[in-house]
């Protein structure tokens, strides 16, 4: 009753601070003040609705070509700034959706742009070598100054790759290789298992497993694929592996409200992993690992406990499993922290994080025992891009120099407050409101209505983007300031106070 209470004041001091107390007025707030950007816009800029008829053009010619059913619109990328992405049609958005949570401080960055005109990063960008066998001189500096100055704790090693997906497939036979070593004793393999192995028979093909949870998503190639249970578009006819599945929690919104039956939710989840472990070992099938988001993303942002969490991983630790965190999305800061399971607080949080997006490029970091025992083991043709390492050492000088993991926490309290009263002002439209750091999500009333706030919103100057069955979920670069967060409640109030 108490924090119920709690609840709805809170939500009524909003309305009151924020000016929102009636239907179509402006969300105004006190400390919505403008920082002056030298490369960026102030506001959005709309000239036609979206798809204009240059990106419908665009589209017929491109229709010709390939599948064209996931696009949006074509943009001006030379024209965007900052948190603005330009259309072809001069449309200038808001946009927090950016390339799908990928755009780490927003579009044409000054500092990157002057990572592009240096003379001595020429050679990087010209030459893309095989990294697997003939990197480049500067390679072990590079990766000291990027993605190990922000290792997470207890990871000492780091496999480069290209892109989210090939991270995880390859985190994944990382950890099927560690199991099997630890079952052979770390001898070498037989004859009869290098014999099987080339007709993909047992025992040199293993029928191991990945535990992996309901409403994930890890990727689209084949492993990744058999781990994705968020949209059946994904996994439609394509063969897949029988590995198990576990519930991951569905938690009560707000928080506060929910606490007891939230705490039976988490339990009742961590019970079926334990079962699950046990039923597939008794079938043969053991589980090597567990793979899991600290916030699943694409199937809905569904939020668990640090608790959770870390229950979760004394369940791989008892068990022998590999406990691998996918911050594909979650990673490079926009919760707040670096990594989202920095939340959790544990110094061991981690077998495996694999990551990619914002740290534009991708890989993953691993404890000193999952290192590949042979070369050739976890090996392609790129194993990532040099080149992409010299941005991101820019983008961290960048986040370090401008303090922007404390940006981030700012702008995500007032998203997170605002959108608690958009939904208290709103509620046959929006509830659900949650989220960490700018990393956060809202439900709508049904996938129609969703389809239809978020097509409204594109018109009037702000690009979000959906996930699960009916949620919006905003995902904005790590420049992203309280001001834009007030230019983007405008907006929304505006189309929820419009919507029929």
């Amino acid at each position: 009753m108490a924090s119920s209470l709690l609840t709805r004041q809170l939500a009524l001091s909003l309305q009151q601070n924020l000016r929102l107390a009636a239907p179509g007025s402006r969300y105004v707030s006190k400390t919505a003040t403008k920082t002056v950007s030298e490369f960026e816009y102030d506001a959005p800029s709309m000239k036609t609705t979206v798809p204009g008829p240059k990106s419908k053009e665009l589209l017929r010619q491109l229709g010709e070509i390939q599948n064209t059913g996931a696009i949006h619109f074509f943009c001006n990328y030379e024209e965007s700034r900052g948190n603005y992405l330009v259309d072809v049609d001069g449309n200038r958005m808001l946009d927090v959706y950016t390339q799908i949570s990928s755009i780490p401080i927003g579009y044409n960055h000054p500092a990157l742009m002057k990572v592009m005109t240096n003379p001595n990063n020429v050679s990087a960008f010209v030459n893309r070598p095989a990294l697997g066998i003939l990197p480049p001189e500067n390679f072990p500096e590079k990766l000291a100054e990027s993605l190990l100055s922000i290792a997470p704790s207890g990871m000492t090693k780091v496999q480069t790759m290209a892109c989210g997906s090939c991270s995880n497939e390859n985190a994944f036979k990382s950890m099927f290789i560690w199991y099997r070593n630890k079952e052979r004793g770390y001898a070498t393999p037989s004859e009869e298992e290098v014999g099987t192995c080339m007709v993909n028979q047992s025992p040199g093909c293993p029928d191991l497993s990945i535990l992996s949870f309901m409403g994930a998503f890890h990727g689209r190639t084949l492993g990744c694929l058999a781990t994705t249970h968020s949209k059946a578009i994904h996994k439609l006819d394509i063969p897949s592996f029988d590995w198990p599945i576990a519930p991951f929690p569905k938690l009560r919104y707000p928080l506060e409200e929910f606490e007891r039956e939230n705490a039976q939710e988490e339990a009742r989840c961590l019970e079926e992993v334990e079962d699950l472990i046990v039923k597939w070992r008794q079938k043969g099938k053991p589980v090597a690992g567990i793979v899991i988001e600290p916030i699943q993303a694409e199937g809905g942002d569904n939020h668990a406990s640090p608790d959770f969490f870390i229950k979760l991983r004394n369940i791989a630790r008892k068990h022998g499993c590999g406990f691998h965190v996918d911050e594909v999305q979650t990673g490079g800061g926009a919760t707040g922290k670096f990594w989202a399971h920095e939340h959790w607080g544990l110094d061991d949080p981690a077998d495996l994080v694999s990551f990619s997006k914002k740290m534009l490029t991708g890989g993953y970091f691993h404890r000193d025992e999952l290192q590949p025992d042979k070369p050739y083991r976890i090996f392609n043709t790129w194993m990532g891009d040099p080149s992409k390492n010299l941005f991101l050492s820019e983008v961290l000088n960048v986040i370090r120099r401008e303090n922007l993991l404390e940006q981030v926490t700012r702008s995500g309290k007032a998203l997170l407050q605002g959108l608690y009263a958009l939904q208290s002002q709103y509620p046959h439209l929006l509830s659900g409101a949650r989220g960490q750091g700018t990393f956060c999500a809202i439900n709508a009333s049904s996938d129609a209505t969703r389809d239809s706030i978020m097509l409204k919103a594109r018109n009037k100057g702000v690009f979000l983007g959906s996930c699960g069955e009916k949620s919006i979920r905003f995902r904005p670069a790590l420049v992203f300031k309280e001001y834009h967060v007030h230019q983007l409640l405008n907006i929304l109030n505006d189309v929820l106070a419009e919507h029929k």
